[in-house]
């Protein structure tokens, strides 16, 4: 099905582009390696602290972020323009329905790469952390409200904003812009086996950006997607699920 094309005002053109996008990840990585580093070595079999968990898991993401607004501000016209972040009731509601089918397109990607994998578990990286080693309850619930609502928006100004963006930059299509950002977004998370797993999930992510021509809608229809894995999270940490 072709998408409708999206109504959305052009702004001023920006001065940042692929650079940028570049910063960013350059940022996310080598901050998680600088927080690890200072966190210390940990010896076989000794659990990690549960606080650095936390640190480095959303610090990171949370840096690459500020450097996607930074650049729409010192570059651009500031991220409400220069990210497509302007709010809206209709795309909101878009990204309601397509995260509402992304989840169940998950649900049967999780089901086929797991048997297809065989005994290797779909989750992510985190959720296999918490789970050999849960989180005290308040940082269960700092967790579950990352996971869930601020990593998701995050992770949507860094691809979805900023990495789109420096494709219409070039003049490229938005097909391209939502194929690159979909395999660039698998590929960014570093965790190989779980990669074709990471395309299908971000697929319907990128079509709310594709078909409202903003991000609201996929930011929302990413945290509908996280929201499954957050309340696992939280169950952990809480002692409800084991």
């Amino acid at each position: 099905m072709t998408p409708p094309t999206a109504q959305v005002d052009s702004p001023p053109a920006h001065r940042w582009g692929f650079g940028a996008f570049v910063l960013a990840e350059l940022v996310l990585i080598l901050s998680a390696v600088f927080l690890v580093a200072a966190a210390g070595p940990v010896d076989a079999g000794e659990p990690i602290r549960p606080i650095v968990i936390v640190v480095v898991t959303a610090l990171p993401t949370m840096l690459a972020a500020g450097v996607a607004v930074l650049a729409t501000l010192l570059r651009g016209n500031g991220p409400v323009l220069d990210l497509r972040l302007q709010w809206s009731w209709p795309d909101v509601r878009a990204g309601l329905k397509l995260g509402a089918a992304g989840l169940v397109l998950t649900a049967v990607a999780a089901v086929i790469w797991a048997r297809t994998i065989g005994k290797l578990d779909p989750s992510s990286a985190l959720a296999s952390v918490v789970d050999a080693q849960p989180l005290p309850p308040l940082l269960g619930v700092v967790m579950f409200v990352y996971t869930w609502l601020i990593g998701p928006a995050c992770e949507e100004m860094i691809f979805r904003g900023l990495l789109w963006g420096a494709i219409e930059r070039l003049r490229w299509s938005r097909w391209a812009a939502f194929v690159l950002s979909t395999a660039i977004f698998a590929v960014s998370h570093l965790e190989p086996l779980r990669t074709s797993l990471l395309l299908v999930i971000a697929i319907p992510i990128g079509w709310a950006r594709l078909v409202t021509g903003r991000l609201p809608a996929s930011i929302v229809a990413h945290q509908i997607n996280n929201f499954v894995p957050a309340l696992g999270i939280l169950l952990m940490s809480l002692g409800v699920w084991r």
